[in-house]
């Protein structure tokens, strides 16, 4: 097992399309070809893109969790920045850990952490409780039960990526990676692998054999290298705009104080990694992929006119519980314009921040990162299957 420090970036490279560009990792697989827990149909009828993040959680891989952690909302950024059709996908995440010695051999130490979800703020919650723990990493297992169990859109133009992270040979396990990612193409999912090391290694342990049969790139990382955050002179007003924007939001329902609670905590924990990281998911947050209305009533009456007359007393928070449904609507359409008002804001305020950080990053040599590698693909991908790419 070795011991490759990965503190680099899970997502610092969807910050935008310009810094993708300029990025560093290098693919080497190019043949790239066209390609929530329930489903359920998108909003008016969108497209999906759907990301599962496959993460080698033994003991060598601590960097490489630090970097997922750390890199999240600036891969979300980059996702934002797709349309099809003139319209913003929905975007769905996944999450799986695998080579892990506290899980289950009998499931081939692999476990789903989150179903491809519509809930980011899910999605960093579950990276932030991510251990690290001995390893046999069974890349071809991990393949196989991300194919099978994850619910994948069946629409011909939604884009499923499926990107495999660690730092052993591909080809360990009883489950032979050929036939398991042969599997996935009959689902158009197209695996991409990520080699924690350098690039004759990930060649000869069959890491960019995987890319290539999975009709993906490989990247190889240096696992070395610590993530360079370029902080920005919008950074602190954007994160004040994101203080005003959690004041619009309405919790209901069993598990809405909680999910609010956690919106908070997921605010805290950008914040342990980087100012600069904490900004950029208050830019992930303005955008319409970050939608709430499973617990906030603002974003479940965008899609559901007729939502607050559904609501029982006892499924509103204690402030709204003794007011009327015609009060409630007032206090919903208010909250609404306020939040509008402050996205438009961030959004300002964003272009402002990626103008600069874009500028700053010609000054010094861009690195090579899981983030720089997943954007840098997702963008590829995005063109080949006729998205655009909009700042």
């Amino acid at each position: 097992m070795k011991t490759s420090i990965f503190i680099t970036t899970i997502l610092a490279t969807v910050i935008s399309l310009a810094s993708c560009q300029n990025s560093n990792a290098k693919p080497i697989a190019n043949n790239v070809e066209e390609t929530s827990a329930i489903e359920k149909p998108t909003a008016d009828g969108n497209t999906k893109i759907q990301v599962a993040l496959l993460l080698d959680t033994s003991n060598s891989m601590d960097g490489l969790i630090e970097q997922a952690k750390s890199r999240l909302w600036n891969i979300v950024n980059t996702l934002t920045t797709l349309k099809y059709n003139g319209k913003t996908p929905e975007i769905e995440i996944g999450l799986y850990e695998y080579g892990n010695d506290g899980l289950s051999a009998t499931t081939n130490f692999i476990r789903q952490v989150a179903p491809l979800t519509t809930d980011l703020d899910l999605i960093s919650e579950k990276l932030f409780t991510l251990k690290t723990n001995g390893g046999n990493e069974y890349c071809g297992a991990v393949i196989q039960d991300a194919t099978k169990n994850l619910v994948w859109g069946k629409d011909s133009n939604n884009m499923k990526l499926i990107y495999v992270c660690g730092n052993e040979a591909f080809n360990q396990g009883g489950i032979n990676y050929k036939e398991a990612i042969s599997d996935a193409l009959k689902n158009d999912i197209y695996i991409n692998t990520i080699f924690c090391g350098n690039q004759t290694e990930g060649v000869n342990t069959h890491w960019k054999d995987g890319a290539d049969y999975g009709k993906g790139k490989f990247f190889n990382i240096d696992s070395n290298k610590v993530i360079q955050y370029i902080v920005t002179p919008y950074d602190v007003e954007i994160t004040k705009c994101n203080d005003r924007m959690n004041n619009t939001y309405i919790n209901y329902g069993s598990k809405g104080y909680e999910k609010k609670r956690s919106q908070m905590k997921e605010d805290d924990n950008a914040k342990t990694i980087s100012s600069a990281n904490m900004a950029a998911r208050a830019v992930s947050k303005s955008k319409s992929a970050y939608k709430n209305d499973s617990w906030d009533l603002v974003d479940k009456a965008k899609y559901d006119k007729e939502a607050i007359g559904k609501l029982k007393k006892e499924e509103l928070p204690a402030e709204l519980q003794n007011k009327t449904k015609d009060e409630i609507k007032v206090i919903v359409d208010q909250k609404t314009k306020e939040r509008e008002t402050v996205q438009k804001e961030i959004g300002e305020l964003s272009k402002k921040r990626q103008a600069y950080i874009d500028e700053e990053a010609k000054k010094t040599k861009s690195q090579d990162d899981l983030g720089n590698a997943i954007s840098t693909s997702i963008v590829s991908f995005a063109k080949v299957k006729g998205y655009t790419v909009e700042k």
